[in-house]
């Protein structure tokens, strides 16, 4: 249970509840709506609509705790996880590849990301920060409620959420330094690909070149947006697909059996504390073998 408290400063006289709760905590809208549907929101122990009126001493509290039930369609699943930060409010892990994130209505998933999580936390909520692909390793972010949630996907795609992946392409990109802006957009006729599409979304990506080695190269890629298979799609348009990408460039499992993409280092501000986290996700041992063998 989280239960968010407050008692009324002079200098808050006067404030309607919604006013305190969106300059204390930047409860958002559809937050606001929930809380009052579950009249979670109190002013000195008494349910009250958030028109109500607070003054100096009074203490304010709501319940942003998620009600039980929420996501009846995740199954709670013991699979390990391993786990690079964790506090009441965040949990940051480090996500191997081949696993969904949530069931799929086509398919059954014998193991989800969300259903690991939600045995983890003895919950039935999951709520992810930043996505990953099914084939993509690393740090991905996830709030313990959707009060976090909504706190950290406020910083999402700013500059307060930091974001540098490894990545192993074909070829040397020329320029070794660079940034890529193409706005991406469903490919015609497939539900899965996507394609640069100057009526799409925008998209940005910076690239760095780390080592280079037998025709491959070690890249940092720094997206500044977070479009479906940004990255992918990127290197590829610019001549340069992911070694082992099978949908973007050319499948080759001897090396790798995935895009060569490795979610490698998270940099947010703590969504309740405002502290910096700086956590590092190291390389898996597909891609640190695939180093070894191109001599990266």
């Amino acid at each position: 249970m989280r239960i968010l408290t407050h008692t009324v400063a002079a200098g808050e006289d006067g404030l309607t509840v919604r006013q305190l709760l969106r300059s204390l905590w930047h409860i958002d809208h559809s937050l606001l709506s929930r809380l009052k549907f579950r009249n979670a929101i109190t002013l000195n122990g008494a349910p009250v609509t958030v028109r109500a009126v607070a003054h100096t001493g009074d203490l304010l509290c709501a319940d942003v705790s998620d009600p039980p039930g929420e996501n009846p369609h995740i199954q709670p699943v013991d699979f390990p996880l391993d786990v690079l930060y964790e506090d009441d409010a965040l949990l940051l892990l480090n996500n191997p590849a081949g696993i969904a994130l949530h069931p799929a209505a086509l398919t059954e998933e014998p193991v989800t990301l969300a259903g690991a999580v939600a045995f983890y936390l003895r919950s039935d909520t999951f709520h992810a920060v930043n996505r990953l692909d099914r084939g993509t390793t690393g740090i991905m972010a996830v709030a313990k409620t959707g009060f976090v949630h909504a706190r950290c996907m406020a910083q999402l795609h700013t500059p307060d959420f930091q974001r540098d992946y490894r990545a192993v392409c074909e070829g040397v990109p020329q320029p070794p330094e660079g940034d890529i802006d193409l706005p991406l957009g469903r490919a015609e006729g497939s539900l899965l690909r996507r394609q640069p599409d100057p009526a799409g979304q925008a998209a940005h990506t910076h690239y760095q070149v780390l080592e280079t080695a037998q025709g491959r190269a070690l890249l940092r890629l720094t997206p500044t947006t977070g479009r479906t298979h940004q990255l992918r799609v990127h290197m590829a348009a610019i001549g340069h697909p992911l070694t082992g990408d099978w949908l973007y460039g050319t499948e080759d499992r001897a090396l790798i059996a995935r895009p060569a993409l490795h979610s490698y280092h998270l940099r947010m501000l703590h969504p309740v504390t405002g502290a910096v986290i700086d956590v590092t996700a190291p390389l898996p041992e597909d891609i640190q073998r695939l180093l070894k063998e191109e001599r990266l």
